[in-house]
């Protein structure tokens, strides 16, 4: 059961309507967290903003969807497992490559060290060591993807954080986390 109430966007009003209606006209669907965030416009509008951006940059979207499926399984985030489950099948990835990309694993070498950037970011709360950078960097990441990598860690992060704290009902066909959170 939710700790908070999802906003139904039916019934919204004011700054919270128009952005909900926005997600509705962009995604073809409002999932529960985006109606979860509604709560708070300024909240909203914050995510959707940085959510924009994140989506426009140098990673693709396979990459994205990687990331935000290492992180969510290492923050035990089912929701947010879930969630980038089907996102990452939408984006082309297939359920083997998903799965190991849960794990920090990648059929692609390039993904698979922004994966382990990715996780040693959260690991570490940032504090990366040097080998870790440089890794990243000899895999072949630009300064611009390694800035990438890390808004998209610190954006699943807050996404694990709300998803695990308010207990949102999963509103995507549900995945099972590989470990007790």
């Amino acid at each position: 059961m939710a700790r908070i109430a999802v906003i139904d966007p039916k019934s919204a009003t004011g700054e919270a309507k128009k952005l909900l209606d926005a997600v509705q006209a962009s995604l073809g669907a409002v999932p529960n967290f985006i109606r979860a965030l509604a709560n708070s416009p300024a909240a909203l509008n914050a995510f959707l903003g940085i959510y924009g951006i994140a989506g426009a940059g140098f990673l693709d979207p396979q990459t994205r969807e990687r990331i935000a499926l290492a992180v969510a399984e290492q923050n035990a985030c089912q929701y947010c497992v879930s969630a980038h489950t089907a996102i990452g099948r939408k984006a082309g990835l297939d359920t083997q490559e998903m799965l190991a990309n849960r794990i920090g694993r990648s059929s692609d070498a390039k993904a698979e060290a922004a994966l382990a950037f990715a996780r040693a970011l959260v690991e570490h709360a940032g504090q990366v060591s040097k080998a870790e950078f440089d890794a990243v960097r000899a895999a072949g990441h630009s300064d611009g993807e390694i800035i990438e990598i890390i808004t998209h860690v610190a954006m699943n992060i807050f996404t694990n954080l709300l998803g695990k704290a308010t207990q949102i009902e999963i509103d995507f066909p549900e995945i099972q986390l590989n470990k007790a959170a």
